[in-house]
């Protein structure tokens, strides 16, 4: 696969070409952007999937739910309809996408909705829900909305400078989109990340001149869903585990590291799950030999399996901050206001 990759490489220039000339469009007005006169804060990064976004922006509703109106933007990647849509208790997620849903069933106190257009959508939340700030999903690349503050996502084992444009690597556009951002998150950090390891991240990411932090991703201490099952009785149980997320391997290195026994099916990222695909769930878990016995998924495949699937449990998780934590919390509240 990666000399398959490489072969692609005269595409990749291409394809750095084709987006450097379209965001130096959007730079000197060519293309137009639209900008809004409420804060508008942009979380995406550089890279195709598995940097943490989804808990990125559960941090940020976390922070600002309590003193401000938020509502969050996404596109909603999969669903099945179209245009803008405001989440209600209706929806499911072939209908919204699987992280909107997400967002709405955990905080009953924002308003959540996805439209491709994103600046037509921040404009039909402005009028009929008034936010006070939008948080805008995966939006990086999104050049037709220009935020108020970009926060800018790279993986600690994977940083966009040591990454190529597709089809080669992974990345979206080319390196230099980090200048846009007004910070860069350095997440799913090793807990005990050391200071010479922090550094060699800095000394690389120190050209952008940008405020970098360190996250990490910490799980709940119990599963939620059909069954509360403390992280530390799972080795207990014998358990199938299902995902459907771009990058199950700390979830994997998490469950190994309890001692839990378990049978993995991985489906892609986002996946909409077909019936037959429910019935081998069903079979593969009714196979299973122990009379302690349970389906463990994440939080983001639940939304999608939640109703199809019985004895279904997910591990939630969240960005925690290293260092520096009251600082970065400062620093996007004193931009709101």
């Amino acid at each position: 696969m990666k000399f398959l990759r490489f072969l692609l490489f005269p595409f990749a220039i291409i394809y750095d070409v084709v987006t450097s000339i379209r965001n130096f469009f959007f730079e000197v007005g060519v293309f137009k952007q639209t900008s809004f006169k409420i804060p508008v804060i942009v979380v995406g990064n550089l890279s195709v999937g598995g940097t943490g976004k989804t808990p990125q922006i559960e941090y940020l509703i976390r922070l600002l739910k309590v003193s401000f109106k938020t509502a969050v933007l996404s596109r909603g990647y999969k669903r099945k309809t179209e245009g803008f849509v405001l989440l209600n208790s209706t929806h499911s997620a072939e209908d919204v996408g699987d992280e909107p849903l997400q967002y709405f069933k955990k905080f009953s106190a924002i308003n959540v909705a996805v439209d491709a257009n994103r600046a037509e959508g921040i404009i039909r939340l402005i009028n009929e829900n008034s936010p006070e700030v939008i948080l805008l999903d995966d939006a990086y690349q999104h050049r037709k909305v220009k935020g108020s503050f970009y926060i800018l996502l790279t993986k600690f084992d994977d940083l966009f400078t040591d990454d190529f444009l597709l089809p080669t690597g992974n990345l979206r556009e080319s390196r230099s989109g980090a200048k846009r951002a007004d910070v860069i998150l350095v997440t799913k950090c090793p807990i005990n990340l050391s200071e010479s390891s922090k550094n060699k991240v800095e000394e690389k990411l120190k050209k952008f001149h940008k405020k970098v932090f360190f996250t990490t991703i910490s799980y709940d201490d119990k599963t939620a869903g059909s069954e509360s099952v403390l992280v530390d009785d799972l080795k207990n149980y014998e358990i199938l585990l299902i995902t459907g997320i771009a990058n199950p391997t700390p979830l994997l290195s998490f469950l190994n590291e309890k001692k839990v026994n378990f049978k993995h099916l991985k489906f892609p990222d986002h996946h909409h799950f077909t019936e037959h695909e429910i019935v081998t769930i069903k079979e593969e878990y009714a196979d299973l030999k122990s009379s302690k016995k349970l389906i463990l998924t994440t939080e983001k495949d639940y939304v999608r399996l939640e109703n199809r699937v019985e004895a279904l449990s997910f591990l939630g998780i969240r960005t925690s901050f290293l260092e520096q934590q009251e600082e970065f919390n400062t620093i996007i509240k004193s931009h709101i206001k």
